[in-house]
Order: C-alpha cells, then sequence, then structure tokens
C-alpha cells in the first residue's frame, strides 16, 4: 500500500488516505532523505510545468479535463510527485538522477514517501545514476550531456518577430507588413519574421487562408524582400473537427481519439503511419517552402504522440516521431523545425529549437491557476527549470518578449527573457511600444548563443 499524500512537517512524516499501488510500476531504487531534500519533476511536453520541489509541496496539476489532455501526460495525479522521463532527488550534495534510456520509450518515474524512505518506481525502463554534486541542476546536465551523446547540432538563431501577441488569431497579411517596414524605421534587429496562428482557414486546412487574412505566397515573397527569412506556424498533427481535411479523409485520423477542445471544436489526430495521410503531410511542407517559408513553428506536437489505434500497429511515442521525421524529410536539413507543446524527451534530434515552457501572457497569472496555461509566471518558472537543456539538445525557446505599456510586471518578463540563453523573438505590435518598450526591445533582440547556460543552484 501506499499513500494518496504523505509529506513532512517538521521533522515528521504525516500520512493521509491510503490508495492501492499504481499498477505498471515497479520499484527502481529507495532513498534516505533529509530537511534539504529536493525533487525534480520533469513534465512530459512543452506547456507541462517543471521543476524543483520540497517533499511537502504539491507540485502542479492540472485545474480542468481539457487541460490535463492539452497539457500533461495521461496518468498525472495529485498527491505523488511524477517526471515523464527523467525525475531527480537531491539530499544534501548527493543527487539522484532516475531517467529514460532512450527517447522512444519514456516512461512515468513517481517519487513517493513510504516510511523512512523514498520509493522510486517507474513503468519501463530507466536508468538510476547517483553523483556527488553541490549544484543539482549540473547534475542534471550532466544527464542531458549522457542522453544527447553528441548527436546534436547547436544552432545560433538571429533576432526575432512573432505576429501572435500582437495580433493573437486575427492577424492579416496587412498587419506582418506593417511591423516589417517598422523594424527599419525604429533600428530593431530582426532575421526571422514568423506568421503565427490565425492566418488559416481550418485548424488542418494548412494551404487554404482565411478569408480575410490575405496570400501567405505573398507574405512570403514580401519578407523575403528586405532581406529576411519569413517563418510560418503549422500544428501538423492536429486536424479540426470543422476542416475539410477531416470532411474529406476521416480515413487519415486516428480513430477514437481527441487532442483536446480548441478554436471551439474537438481537435483530431492525424494518423501519420496511415500512406495518404503521410503524403499530404509532406505535401503541404513542401508546397510551405516552395512559398519561401524556412522556418516552421511546429505547435501543438503533443498530439502526434497520443496513444491510439493507428494504420500501422505502433505505440504513440513511435508515431510521433515517424511524423517528424516525414517532416524533416520534406523541407530538407536546412530549414528549421521549432517545437512548441512538442513532448520533450521524444523530440531529441528532431527539432532545431524547442519551446520550453508554457506561452507566456499579458498576465501573470493564468485565470484558471493552472500554470500549464498561458501566463508568465509558469512560462518563467517551467522555463528555468529546463535551463539545462539548451546547448545541449538545441537551442531552447522561452517564449516571446512582450514589453507593451499593458503587460503586466513587463520589466521583470524582459528581465526573465534577457536572463535566457536561448532565442529572442519580439511579439508586440511595434507601433503600440512606448520609449522604454522600444529601447529595450532594440537591447534584447540579439543572436542566440549554441553554449550552454550557466545554470543556477535552485536552493540559492
Amino acid at each position: 500500500m501506499q499513500t494518496a499524500q504523505d509529506y513532512l512537517h517538521g521533522s515528521k512524516i504525516l500520512h493521509t488516505q491510503r490508495i492501492e499501488d499504481p499498477v505498471g510500476f515497479s520499484t527502481v531504487t529507495e532513498l534516505g532523505y533529509d530537511d534539504s531534500t529536493l525533487v525534480f519533476e520533469h513534465g512530459w511536453q512543452s506547456w507541462s510545468p517543471s521543476g524543483w520541489y520540497r517533499l511537502g509541496a504539491s507540485p502542479p496539476r492540472p485545474t480542468a479535463p481539457n487541460h490535463h489532455v492539452m497539457a500533461y501526460r495521461p496518468g498525472v495525479v495529485a498527491g505523488r510527485f511524477q517526471g515523464e522521463g527523467l525525475l531527480a532527488v537531491a539530499t544534501g550534495d548527493e543527487v539522484t538522477v532516475v531517467a529514460a534510456t532512450s527517447p522512444d520509450a519514456v516512461p512515468s518515474i513517481r517519487c513517493e514517501l513510504r516510511q523512512d524512505r523514498l520509493l522510486v518506481s517507474a513503468d519501463g525502463e530507466v536508468a538510476v545514476t547517483t553523483t556527488s554534486q553541490r549544484n543539482p541542476n549540473q547534475a542534471l546536465a550532466g544527464w542531458a550531456d549522457t542522453f544527447a551523446a553528441g548527436t546534436t547540432d547547436v544552432r545560433v538563431f538571429g533576432p526575432s518577430w512573432c505576429s501572435w501577441y500582437a495580433y493573437w488569431g486575427k492577424v492579416t497579411e496587412r498587419d506582418v507588413m506593417t511591423n516589417v517596414r517598422q523594424f527599419d524605421e525604429h533600428d530593431l534587429s530582426v532575421d526571422l519574421v514568423l506568421l503565427d496562428e490565425g492566418y488559416q482557414a481550418e485548424i488542418g486546412d494548412w494551404l487554404t487562408p482565411r478569408d480575410d487574412f490575405g496570400s501567405t505566397v505573398r507574405l512570403a515573397s514580401d519578407i523575403r524582400s528586405t532581406g529576411r527569412r519569413a517563418g510560418i506556424w503549422v500544428a501538423p498533427f492536429l486536424v479540426g473537427s470543422k476542416s475539410r481535411t477531416a470532411r474529406r479523409h476521416p480515413e487519415w485520423l486516428v480513430p477514437g481519439i481527441t487532442a483536446g477542445t480548441n478554436w471551439g471544436q474537438e481537435q483530431l489526430v492525424l494518423d501519420v503511419t496511415h500512406p495518404g495521410a503521410a503524403r499530404h503531410l509532406q505535401d503541404v511542407f513542401v508546397e510551405l517552402c516552395r512559398q519561401g517559408y524556412d522556418h516552421f513553428k511546429l505547435d501543438f506536437l503533443y498530439a502526434g504522440a497520443i496513444d491510439g489505434p493507428r494504420h500501422d500497429q505502433v505505440d504513440g511515442i513511435a508515431a510521433y516521431r515517424q511524423g517528424m521525421r516525414l517532416l524533416r524529410d520534406a523541407v530538407g536539413p536546412n530549414r528549421i523545425l521549432h517545437g512548441c507543446g512538442a513532448p520533450i524527451l521524444p523530440s531529441l534530434g528532431l527539432v532545431d529549437c524547442m519551446r520550453i515552457s508554457p506561452d507566456t501572457d499579458p498576465l501573470v497569472e493564468p485565470p484558471s491557476g493552472d500554470i500549464s496555461q498561458p501566463g508568465q509566471r509558469g512560462a518563467r518558472s517551467t522555463s528555468v527549470a529546463r535551463e539545462f537543456l539548451h546547448g545541449r539538445w538545441w537551442a531552447n525557446d522561452s517564449d516571446c518578449l512582450i514589453v507593451r505599456p499593458d503587460v503586466q510586471n513587463r520589466e521583470q518578463w524582459a528581465d526573465h527573457i534577457e536572463a535566457g540563453p536561448g532565442l529572442r523573438m519580439s511579439s508586440d505590435p511595434i507601433s503600440q511600444l512606448d520609449r522604454w518598450g522600444l529601447d529595450r526591445t532594440r537591447e534584447l533582440l540579439t543572436p542566440s548563443s549554441p553554449r550552454p547556460h550557466p545554470l543556477k543552484d535552485p536552493d540559492a
């Protein structure tokens, strides 16, 4: 038996309701603990909260069923620590890292108080490594280096601008080009202009623009004519239930599976193991390359890793990695694949940069209280927790710089972006920036660093 919630109170362990041992989990190690002990939970995908926690803490959990589907791995519950493919325990100067052995199989790893020991269990193969390390984040960095095994080549990214936080889903071709003209007027260094969500007629109908958007073909050409690169947002594994793709090709969808509700409709999952769906996916990206886009922000990628009955009988992670390889084959080795809402460990070797946090927002706190949802607090805490990945697996993306006057705590958010080593991307309408906002944006639009970032002690 194990407890639903065991926690420290002073020097005593308090026990609450008892529940059955989890099915499918096996003990992998037992550890001692003391008042200094910290546990690191690594979340499943970009938006899943991650961080170091005291034994008495209650780690973040979904506050609504749709949040669970869209931002957490199935099976995560309150009352115990759980890392997806990675969990660590730090006591004094000793750090034990329990982690997956391959990006092809990512077990859930749990840690619970059991009498006078910490019991660590997993539902798949893991490796357990204990090192003497005063800064626990350095132990995570050492694991990340070993796990990558020199298979990654970290690129440098120039400063960028993104339409999302400027215009949300109502962006138009005119909006984007209005800002492009203002970059030179205000001496803003921008290499990449990223057209984010909102241009498409429906989720899944990527080559059909919204009626009042304009032309993606003309936009890419106009951006490139200024000497800049053009990027575009696509959620390649999502198919909205209202889309033409869903109506015409139900055989391309994973039956009985939903990736959540968004844009006022159920989001279905493209079965990339179906030959027709695979050809369709590659045709979309070949066409976008032909139009002039060379940076692809791939969003809601978690959908491709959801288990379900596909054309080929493979699990979700295998299907996801197959789908990402299809995309790489379509765009070639030199164009950029930018992961977002993506399973972290299964993306190793498949993306060039990765969102390592939930979305930021003009608000500090998400209204739901769930820090997997848009808000500065969750975006800041989870990106800091994953700084050890930068320069080892890819370039980190801690989300966009937004500093217009109506952004809460804009000074603190700008400081957070400045402290990170990864992709620098502004997302304000340039015309809405005041003098301070323009100066801060100009200052922070710099290239990313390809090198790992100095890591702070989480207890400092």
